[in-house]
């Protein structure tokens, strides 16, 4: 999820392996920003893993009723 530019920022520390840092210095990998991505990443899979098991109960009821009545307008279907 791209950030807008006007975003507030906030420093913060983190802790690297040693050898790692090193390397992605000497590749010139922007740390902030990779860190950023990952992080933004790792939230997006959390949200979608908090919504699915919030919405279980609900999608396993409506597999249920496709189950046993078929998708609803499946007679209004071409294919």
């Amino acid at each position: 999820m791209p950030r807008p530019t006007s975003a507030p920022r906030r420093p913060t520390n983190i802790t690297l392996p040693d050898a790692l840092l090193r390397e992605a210095r000497a590749l010139d990998i922007n740390i902030s920003q990779t860190c950023e991505r990952a992080l933004a990443a790792e939230v997006a899979a959390a949200r979608r893993d908090a919504w699915l098991r919030d919405n279980r109960e609900a999608m396993d009821a409506w597999n249920a009723r496709v189950e046993t009545q078929g998708l609803p307008l499946a007679a209004y279907r071409k294919f």
